[in-house]
């Protein structure tokens, strides 16, 4: 077997063979070395940490404060969030904003990248609202109609997919003006439950997708961006999506950071996931009887009257707390608002900038279109004249040389014509000369015969 190249293999030194095989060996082992270092520089554990999965477990942990995880008959684990009776789903602490995925739930609450993206919500007549968790992220898992006037979106029910039938109750429906829609403070602008039916018998379903095809699924997208944007009189702004490396969603600067890993399945046959603390059933109080976690004081109830003053003083200084608090929060979101327009009208005014440039680029290029198009047609034309001109100098030419071949012709009939008139003239002045001749020989003879009868007379 050949180990070295044609040069060393010349050499027939055996020493020098010897050597130069380890030095090679050292080299291949120096060069394997390098590159697992390289490697493990270049590709640390930690690196792939947003491509990894993780489990429900993280469900688990990152919502259980904010809420009570029962064991459910028909779904097992399940979040019923502690966020007041009037909680709704897609509805309370939030709104749309437009993505590249298509309409996008931004929650208000903390606790919002994982029960709006991921899974699915149901409702209990006693327990209310409740999340059911899945391991696909979504913009936002609600189903879309379109009725005269309003836009319509329920949550999607456990089981429910893109293209399932939207047959729900019509107390699960939010349905708002279009006109309003997109407005960050939709929650003011919904429409009467008592519209609900009249709303869903006059309804299309909204049949929009967008196609993740890094995640392998299919997202219903909402109403359509141009349509919005004639609804409201609005330019709809759209946001982008990038990756947040901690539980959590924040909107700044156009982009929304968001906490959306890949979440493996919960599945019976490998060791599942649970939560640390599950409230069994029966200890779950309704939604109107649950307080708050911001509403909850150090309420005492052994019945003394001096324990109740002081406790109506803590409820009371605890209520200015919270006036002040929500005074305070009113002032920085109108502030934050305040920015946020002024954000999006420095935006607007860039886009519309930009949409500018680009119509003033697309004119220039229609112009320049135009005058290549106008060029190449008078050179066609040009060039189309000066072929019918050549065609009528060939044919002229050719009518010039048919005419002096007729007359080359007519040339050699006359001349011809008076080669046989000439013929027949000197055939004619031939016959008369031989007629002539032969009338003189005819007198001549009958003179000699005259002659020799006077003669023979005589005699």
């Amino acid at each position: 077997m050949q180990l070295f190249d044609d040069s060393f293999i010349l050499r027939n030194d055996h020493t020098v063979k010897i050597k130069l095989f380890y030095m090679k060996s050292i080299i291949r082992i120096f060069g394997i070395l390098l590159v697992i270092s390289l490697s493990q520089v270049a590709f640390p554990a930690q690196a792939s940490a947003q491509g990894s999965y993780i489990s429900y477990q993280v469900f688990y942990d990152q919502l259980s404060p904010y809420g009570q995880w029962v064991n459910y008959p028909r779904y097992g684990y399940v979040w019923l969030p502690d966020a007041g009776p009037d909680f709704f789903p897609y509805s309370s602490g939030g709104y749309w904003i437009m993505t590249e995925y298509g309409w996008t739930w931004l929650s208000d609450y903390s606790w919002g990248w994982a029960p709006f993206h991921y899974g699915r919500w149901d409702y209990d007549s006693y327990y209310g609202w409740f999340w059911v968790p899945d391991n696909l992220w979504g913009p936002a898992w609600v189903s879309w109609i379109r009725s005269p006037g309003y836009y319509g979106w329920a949550p999607m029910a456990p089981g429910m997919n893109y293209g399932s039938n939207y047959n729900m109750y019509n107390n699960q429906w939010i349905f708002v003006r279009d006109r309003y829609f997109g407005r960050n403070d939709i929650n003011r602008y919904y429409a009467s439950h008592n519209d609900h039916d009249m709303l869903l018998r006059n309804s299309t379903m909204i049949n929009n997708t967008y196609v993740d095809n890094s995640r392998h699924i299919t997202y219903v997208s909402g109403p359509d961006r141009t349509d919005v944007q004639g609804a409201t009189g609005r330019r709809v702004s759209s946001y982008t999506i990038r990756e947040n490396n901690v539980p959590g969603q924040s909107l700044t600067n156009k982009q929304l950071r968001i906490y959306r890993p890949q979440v493996m399945e919960n599945k019976d046959n490998e060791q599942r996931a649970a939560p640390s603390r599950v409230t069994t059933l029966q200890d779950i109080k309704r939604p109107s009887e649950t307080i708050s976690p911001d509403q909850q004081g150090n309420i005492n109830t052994d019945g003394s009257a001096r324990q109740k003053q002081q406790q109506n003083a803590v409820d009371q200084q605890n209520a200015v707390n919270r006036q002040n608090a929500a005074d305070r929060q009113n002032a920085l979101d109108q502030q934050n608002a305040v920015n946020q327009q002024n954000a999006e009208k420095r935006q607007d005014a860039v886009d519309q900038q930009n949409t500018d440039n680009n119509k003033r680029e697309q004119q220039q290029i229609e112009v320049n279109r135009q005058n290549t198009i106008n060029r190449q047609n008078a050179v066609n034309q040009q060039n189309a004249v000066n072929q019918q001109n050549a065609e009528d100098q060939k044919n002229a030419l050719n009518r010039q040389n048919a005419v002096n071949q007729q007359n080359a012709a007519d040339q050699q009939n006359a001349v011809n014509q008076q080669n046989a008139v000439n013929r027949q003239n000197a055939r004619r002045n031939e016959r008369a000369l031989q007629q002539q001749q032969n009338e003189r020989k005819t007198n001549n003879e009958r003179s000699e015969q005259q002659v020799k009868t006077v003669r023979t007379s005589k005699k």
